[in-house]
């Protein structure tokens, strides 16, 4: 787990893993997590550094790790009771799956769609442009969301939101950690698609559960990171030209919105 003034949340997050070998990564937080992690989980290892960002945090924490999984956990995500285990007995019927994810939801109780598809100049298009509200179940107009897919049923897919990602430590020793040149999204995005590349598979599987706040753990700041990581990884795995080109077609997206980057 990494935190950054994670207080609303880690004690739900740790509780719900609690009993397992736990690392939390703290970025800087300036609201008494780390003390209060220190002291009402003291069998918990926190690793304080300097925040170079969540993939840092991620490495930082999965070399403290022993497990032949490892479990990344947003700070303001919690487990269903039983979830953990579900997680592990599924990976170990899926021999290739690098990653399984479980059934997100709202804190509310909704549905969070979490399954995703990779970033691609139409699908961009399809999301900046509003062109994803003409059809809002439709396929093709939301590709980037899994457009159609109810989520009630297990799938490989492209990518996951990461809020919560059993991952299988031999395909991380396969592909390497991740990018750490991502400092805050899409760096599941970029790991899922090496994952894809090396031939392991990223699975969704409704059979565990976990509530996520969803944005709770940076607060919503960081739209223009967002982008910049998303054209961050075109740049690596399409090359410059189409990263342009996606940029355009953002630039256009916001000036629609009146919001400029």
């Amino acid at each position: 787990m990494v935190t950054y003034d994670a207080l609303p949340w880690v004690e739900q997050a740790l509780e719900s893993v609690r009993g397992v070998e736990t690392v939390v990564v703290d970025h800087g937080s300036s609201d008494e997590t780390v003390a209060f992690v220190r002291e009402r989980f003291p069998e918990v290892e926190v690793v304080v550094q300097e925040n170079k960002g969540l993939a840092a945090g991620w490495n930082a924490g999965i070399a403290r790790t022993r497990g032949r999984y490892v479990l990344l956990l947003n700070s303001d995500a919690w487990l269903d009771d039983g979830a953990l285990d579900a997680l592990v007995a599924y990976a170990d019927s899926q021999p290739r799956a690098a990653v399984v994810a479980p059934r997100l939801r709202y804190p509310d109780g909704r549905l969070q769609r979490s399954v995703r598809g990779f970033p691609t100049l139409w699908r961009i298009a399809t999301e900046y442009l509003f062109l994803r509200r003409l059809a809002p179940r439709s396929r093709a107009f939301n590709a980037f969301y899994a457009g159609g897919f109810d989520h009630d049923r297990e799938c490989a897919a492209e990518w996951i939101m990461g809020a919560v990602w059993l991952v299988r430590r031999a395909a991380i020793e396969e592909v390497g950690p991740a990018d750490e040149g991502f400092f805050l999204f899409s760096e599941e995005t970029d790991w899922a698609y090496r994952f894809h590349e090396a031939g392991w598979e990223v699975r969704f599987f409704p059979g565990a559960g976990a509530t996520h706040v969803y944005g709770g753990s940076h607060q919503g700041r960081l739209f223009a990171e967002n982008v910049k990581s998303q054209l961050r990884f075109l740049r690596k795995h399409r090359g410059e030209g189409y990263a342009r080109y996606a940029g355009w077609i953002i630039r256009a997206g916001l000036l629609l919105r009146g919001r400029p980057l």
